[in-house]
Order: structure tokens, then C-alpha cells, then sequence
């Protein structure tokens, strides 16, 4: 596929997505609660059967959903869907949780739409790009974002898990000269600091590519990079590297996630942590 056609299905992804969000604002404010427990809701499977049927209509390929399975049959291209990262968050009632699609395409994300219906400010948001995109799209505006030369510094945000919030003292010393933001969707987590909101996006579970494959094509256009617990960049290539990517994620400036995927952030999971 061309980097024009790619571009030229943007707007349609776009709207597909955003009609998934809109089912998905629709469960968060269910009258009789949202469905399912734990990290299972009865809406992943109603969104991701529509987004699947939806998306290989715009593009037939390959497909890889969290809900749905997989269809690899070696095709160059393969959509790659979350249809609501952050899921257990979501029925806990935090706001933030988000909807996925990311377009590899061998090893490298050429398109990728993350879409938070709800968020903490009241406000939907959807972030996208295309390969061959100068700019990103944020809620249809153009934004440019230049990520290549920014540090970690006073004033700089790191978005990290809403555990985060419980303990306060130690995730602010990890993100120390900056300060954390605890948030859902590490999918969405990527999104916002592609769009400048933040430095970096933190991971400290492993994750798939459903969960970080959209997120990281919007790093990619805001010349941002994605990398594990080891600093290495985060691939594709394998049927292993699809359904493991890696242990831990940074995601954001270079300089920034160079600088923390240094730091002990096993210091978060111990018990006096705090």
C-alpha cells in the first residue's frame, strides 16, 4: 500500500473509531451500571465486532483483536485493535479508558487512532496519524509535536498507571525533576504525550501490541520513540513479539525515556512503598 492511500483512509478510521467511542461513553453512564467484572466488559466484544467488520471493509488484511482473535495470514499489513484499553479502570468508573487501532505494517505503525470517549476533563479525544503525515490530527485540528529534543524536566509530566495515585511519594521521586500523572489506557497514555501533553508514557506490566501499537505510530509522528524495560526499540516482527512486546514500555521523548527506563521502578511494588 501506497502512503497516500493510507492517509486517505484516515478519515474513515477516524469515524469508525469515534463510533466505537460513542457506544463506549454510552456504557460508561449505563443507568443500570456498565457490564462485565474484572478486566472483561460485555462492550469489548460488542465494540471490536464492529470495529472488525468496519475496518476490513475499509482495508482487507490481517487482523489481530484483544476480544476477537487473530487472522494472520502473512499479509504486510494488519490491523491491530484494543477496543477499550484500560478496561478494568473503565468498570471501576476512572474516565480515560480508550479505544485502540493501530496499522503495522511489517514492523513499523503506519497509522494508529487512539480515541478516550470520557476523559478526567469531561471532554472526548481522539488523536490520529498516517504515515507521510507532517502533523498529527488531535479531535480534527492539525497539532505538531517535535518530541526528538525534549528532557525530563521541572515542570515535564510522566503519565503513569491511576495505581500510581496510591502511591504518591514514590512515583514522584521516580519522575523526579517532573512530576506524575496517573491516568487509564497506556494506549492513551502514549497518545497524549504524542500530543504534547507529557514527556513520557510509562508501563510497568507487560503488554501486547493491541495495547501499544496505535500509540506508538503517534509517537512515531511526533518524533517520539517507543521502548522496553531494556531500552531497546519495541518490535513486531514475531508472532512472540505480537502477543508479548515487552515486560515494561516507555514511550515518548528519547532523552526522557532514556533517562527513566534506568530508574528502579520495582521500588513501586514494594510493600512500605508509599
Amino acid at each position: 500500500m501506497k502512503n497516500l492511500d493510507v492517509q486517505q483512509i484516515l478519515p474513515l478510521v477516524i469515524s469508525t473509531v469515534e463510533q466505537a467511542g460513542r457506544f463506549l461513553a454510552q456504557e460508561y453512564v449505563r443507568p443500570a451500571g456498565r457490564r462485565g467484572y474484572g478486566d472483561k466488559a460485555d462492550i469489548d466484544l460488542e465494540i471490536e465486532e464492529m470495529l472488525r467488520a468496519e475496518l476490513l471493509k475499509l482495508l482487507p488484511c490481517d487482523w489481530r483483536g484483544e476480544e476477537t482473535g487473530h487472522v494472520l495470514t502473512g499479509n504486510s499489513l494488519c490491523w491491530v485493535v484494543d477496543p477499550n484499553d484500560g478496561t478494568s479502570d473503565f468498570l471501576r468508573g476512572f474516565a480515560g479508558s480508550a479505544v485502540s487501532v493501530g496499522l503495522p505494517q511489517g514492523n513499523m505503525p503506519v497509522l494508529g487512532v487512539v480515541h478516550a470517549p470520557v476523559t478526567a476533563k469531561g471532554e472526548s479525544d481522539c488523536i490520529a496519524w498516517a504515515v507521510g503525515m507532517d502533523h498529527l490530527l488531535r479531535n480534527d485540528t492539525p497539532i505538531r509535536v517535535d518530541l526528538s529534543q525534549q528532557d525530563l524536566d521541572e515542570g515535564s509530566l510522566v503519565m503513569v498507571s491511576t495505581a500510581a495515585s496510591g502511591k504518591p511519594n514514590t512515583n514522584r521521586e521516580l519522575c523526579s525533576p517532573g512530576d506524575f500523572h496517573p491516568m487509564p489506557s497506556i494506549a492513551y497514555r502514549l497518545a497524549r504525550v504524542a500530543a504534547g501533553d507529557g514527556v513520557c508514557g510509562v508501563s510497568l506490566y507487560s503488554v501486547s501490541a493491541h495495547d501499544v501499537v496505535a500509540g506508538h505510530a503517534l509517537l512515531i509522528g511526533a518524533k517520539g520513540v517507543l521502548v522496553d524495560e531494556h531500552g531497546s526499540p519495541i518490535k513486531y516482527q514475531t508472532e512472540a513479539e505480537m502477543h508479548r512486546v515487552s515486560k515494561r514500555c516507555f514511550g515518548g521523548t528519547p532523552n526522557a525515556c532514556a533517562d527513566l527506563v534506568t530508574r528502579d521502578w520495582d521500588k513501586v511494588f514494594a510493600k512500605n512503598a508509599g
